[in-house]
């Protein structure tokens, strides 16, 4: 079987930081939530659980995700559907999810749980500037976003 996730999104997932994850609550209505933990590893997708205990009875009822991540400045990313599951403690991507987080935002972050996410299907994500603004690319909408959230690029 043919990988589902390349460099790119690969790419994207770290540029953006922060992913916002779709589950379905017991009435059918979505629940959103925002991670700032999304990691790609050997062809799936992996986030913590640091304060998301609707997300995690969500995944325990209905395995089904969508995950969108977008790079603000370049105006592009992705959307990721598939199953996610809560891997057990001591599983290696587990540990490897939950020593990221530490090293990344401190030892005080818990990791109450890792979720995995079978990626089914990836989506390329656009936004209609691509589309409709003359002479678009990405290294000029960056460049104008740049400039609209007050970010300068790092010398």
């Amino acid at each position: 079987m043919m990988p589902i996730l390349n460099a790119d999104m690969v790419n994207v997932i770290q540029r953006a930081i922060l992913s916002f994850v779709a589950t379905v609550n017991d009435d059918g209505s979505p629940n959103l939530s925002p991670k700032a933990s999304l990691v790609a590893r050997d062809d799936a997708l992996f986030f913590a659980d640091i304060a998301s205990p609707t997300t995690v009875e969500n995944i325990r009822k209905n395995p089904g995700i969508s995950i969108n991540v977008v790079d603000v400045f370049a105006r592009r990313g992705y959307r990721f559907n598939g199953a996610a599951s809560l891997l057990p403690v001591g599983d290696l991507d587990r540990e490897f999810v939950a020593e990221w987080v530490r090293r990344t935002n401190g030892p005080d972050y818990p990791v109450n749980h890792v979720v995995r996410i079978d990626v089914r299907e990836a989506l390329p994500l656009f936004s209609p500037a691509y589309r409709f603004g003359e002479g678009a690319s990405e290294e000029v909408l960056r460049e104008v976003y740049m400039a609209k959230y007050g970010v300068r690029d790092r010398d």
